[in-house]
């Protein structure tokens, strides 16, 4: 079992920086690969941005490529989310997700999921 508990979202204008952690608790951190995924309102959740369990290798949905950072913190149990150039269509639920059974970019390849992080980007 994996817990996740995300944070850092908040109000922010165009053109500024949030920077998003994940906190992941139970089975061994650096066993795991880690995704983000967003869902704004009335839209599919689509994929962000993921991370191998090494952090040697990531990847990037096109629509952030350039802009936004994962990295992670095996010491820490934590993985992150450097968003800088924040546009407004930006704003979503962030969440985070653990574990992988197949494709970095489907959320069903990932078996646990934070509470997620409301991130809004205003004009």
């Amino acid at each position: 079992q994996v817990q996740l508990v995300e944070s850092g979202g908040g109000l922010v204008q165009a053109g500024g920086s949030l920077r998003l952690s994940c906190a992941a608790s139970g089975r061994t951190f650096s066993s795991y690969a880690m995704g983000w995924f967003r869902q704004a309102p009335g839209k599919e959740r689509e994929f962000v941005a993921a991370i191998n369990w090494s952090g040697g290798r990531t990847y990037y949905a096109d629509s952030v490529k350039g802009r936004f950072t994962i990295s992670r913190d095996n010491a820490k149990n934590t993985v992150y989310l450097q968003m800088n150039s924040l546009k407004p269509e930006d704003t979503a639920v962030y969440y985070c997700a653990a574990d992988l059974r197949g494709s970095y970019y489907l959320d069903t390849s990932y078996d646990y999921w934070g509470q997620g992080t409301q991130v809004t980007v205003s004009s």
